[in-house]
């Protein structure tokens, strides 16, 4: 859940169930949000077929920028509350409780225009299509998942070289 302070960082080989257990939190989130949201995207590394990953579905509420209210208003009589951008514009975190049913996930509201939906698209699509990269990535995060188990920080700076490098690769950069 988001807002953690407690980091067990590990990286496992992609679980072809984390595309069900995604669907499992669409079909709640979609009972209560359906008609006020443009779409819901499973993002992140769990996304992408036979990537590495730290077994945490990412997904992303797409909405218009007026819908914003009214979708934060639906996902708190779901248990869902909002946590603020936590410093990136354009995307709006929300942590969880009573969600033992489903998947750990990291759940985020995005406007439709936003630099960090774009990125999160871009990324996704460019690893589903390049397996060198996808492998490339995979690789980074298990040495750096091995060399900082509890310390986040150090493990996304780890990775950052790789990551931008296929940021340039797929026109983010």
């Amino acid at each position: 859940m988001i807002g953690s302070k407690s980091w067990n960082i590990v990286v496992v080989p992609y679980n072809p169930n984390w595309a069900e257990e995604f669907k499992k939190i669409e079909k709640e989130l979609l009972a209560v949000i359906n008609d006020v949201v443009l779409s819901i995207e499973h993002v992140g590394s769990t996304s992408v077929v036979g990537l590495y990953a730290k077994p945490i579905i990412d997904i992303d509420i797409v909405v218009d920028d007026t819908m914003f209210s009214v979708v934060k208003q639906k996902l708190q009589t779901i248990d869902y509350e909002h946590v603020g951008n936590l410093g990136i514009e354009g995307r709006e975190a929300f942590s969880y409780k009573n969600k033992e049913h489903l998947m750990e996930h990291h759940l985020y509201v995005c406007n439709k225009d936003a630099n960090e939906l774009k990125r999160h698209i871009t990324f996704r699509d460019y690893l589903r299509t390049h397996n060198d990269d996808r492998d490339r990535y995979s690789q980074i995060k298990i040495e750096m998942a091995k060399k900082f188990p509890h310390d986040i920080d150090n493990y996304l700076l780890g990775k950052q070289t790789v990551i931008l490098d296929i940021y340039k690769k797929c026109g983010l950069l």
